[in-house]
């Protein structure tokens, strides 16, 4: 934090936060995807934590797509896998983020060559060690890159299912839309959910909201990750609205990858206007130069949200997360605490 912190800004800094729609790989920090970068040397990836901020200069979704594929070529080991797991938790830590579901994509690690279960087992134990060791409560949401095709659907289900790892609690769609439909996606969305996870996709983020229709209709969406079309169609929004579906907005990612023209072009008002439940996140943040703190910066500003408004948006994301009911008591009490205690 600057001595030129504005007070909202050291409200955000404070606030305790719960995350949503954070990539796994995607919240790998300079300093680690660099790390990484150097162990493994025939990789194009900079090994140069300052030339990583042009490498992750997006001309249009496929572009980023393309870095982040290389990026995840990065993680080649249980080792890398536990790493990255671990510093990303210390990093959320820091921005006062108590609880986070992190959408982790093991079919880009099992074929690259990680055993299902070497993976699953670093993740886990790298989740333990981060709540004991800070605290932070992090859940996965294993998710199918849509791109690879409905193989990668077969093992994201499989592995999900029969390996089921305690951290576990919902199944997602993640990659490019366009060209990718949801519905082919629906047998292997029935299998997660008949094991008991939750269903929380990708759509409507560079497509039109036909896309976030079928994410509700085939795949049982309980959460939309972006959905940044919906305001596109005014009976979708009140069908959120009235069902309670949550949205998963980012700001900065949707700008970074050209789904949205310029932040103050952001739909979000339009969507909390219609009584949506809007959540903030940061998507994958180090590739787009932001966090969590500065997304919810962004939302006051396009919202014009003083220090309640923003304890409100903790709230959301309270509420649309998968935490326990116990865990979301707690996560609210303490948000409900940190406002109280500074509006004395």
């Amino acid at each position: 934090m600057s001595d030129t912190a504005s007070p909202l800004d050291a409200f955000i800094a404070g606030l305790p936060k719960a995350e949503l729609h954070v990539h796994h790989v995607g919240s790998a920090s300079p300093r680690i995807v660099a790390e990484l970068a150097a162990r493994h040397p025939d990789s194009k990836v900079p090994t140069d934590p300052a030339a990583l901020a042009e490498y992750f200069s997006f001309r249009d979704f496929a572009h980023f797509i393309e870095v982040y594929l290389s990026v995840v070529d990065l993680i080649r080991d249980a080792e890398d896998v536990r790493l990255l797991t671990y510093e990303v938790a210390r990093d959320m830590v820091r921005q006062n983020i108590r609880y986070a579901e992190l959408t982790v994509t093991p079919y880009s690690s099992v074929r690259r060559g990680i055993p299902d279960r070497a993976f699953v087992e670093a993740i886990e134990d790298a989740r333990k060690a981060a709540e004991a060791e800070f605290g932070i409560v992090l859940r996965w949401c294993f998710d199918i890159p849509g791109e690879a095709g409905l193989a990668s659907a077969e093992e994201t289900a499989r592995i999900a299912t029969e390996l089921q790892p305690d951290g576990l609690v919902s199944f997602g769609l993640g990659g490019p839309e366009i060209g990718v439909p949801r519905p082919q996606f629906k047998p292997y969305f029935d299998r997660a959910r008949a094991a008991g996870l939750h269903s929380a996709p990708h759509a409507g983020e560079t497509t039109g909201p036909q896309t976030i229709w079928d994410a509700l209709r085939e795949l049982g969406a309980e959460r939309i990750g972006h959905g940044t079309s919906a305001t596109q169609d005014p009976r979708l929004l009140d069908h959120l609205a009235e069902h309670r579906i949550p949205l998963e907005v980012c700001p900065t990612s949707n700008i970074a990858t050209r789904a949205v023209a310029t932040l103050d072009e952001h739909p979000v008002k339009e969507m909390v206007a219609a009584g949506v439940l809007v959540t903030i996140n940061s998507d994958d943040p180090p590739m787009f130069g932001t966090d969590l703190n500065t997304e919810y910066a962004v939302a006051a500003r396009l919202l014009q949200l003083d220090e309640g408004g923003l304890a409100q948006l903790a709230r959301n994301a309270v509420e649309a997360s998968f935490l326990d009911a116990p865990g979301k008591a707690k996560l609210t009490a303490e948000i409900d605490s940190y406002l109280a205690g500074w509006q004395r």
